[in-house]
């Protein structure tokens, strides 16, 4: 029975490989995707600190995701 699943009747090699290289792919945008994303929310985090306080108060009242980015670095800001 779990022969039969891995086999495939002689095509398992294909749809495992074919497997592994999407998963593998999948793994490898999530990776790139994250490691951007924090570097675009440092850049973010390096500008919001050169503002001055009365330009930071305008920010911080229109920017919906300051407060995810916050959390996440767990810096105050």
């Amino acid at each position: 029975m779990i022969s039969d699943l891995i086999f495939m009747n002689g095509y398992g090699i294909y749809v495992w490989l074919s497997f592994v290289i999407t998963l593998g792919m999948c793994s490898a945008i999530y990776v790139k995707t994250k490691k951007t994303l924090k570097k675009y929310e440092k850049e973010f985090l390096h500008e919001l600190r050169n503002l001055s306080e009365q330009e930071k108060r305008k920010v911080l009242q229109k920017s919906k995701i300051l407060n995810q980015i916050s959390t996440t670095n767990r810096e105050v800001i």
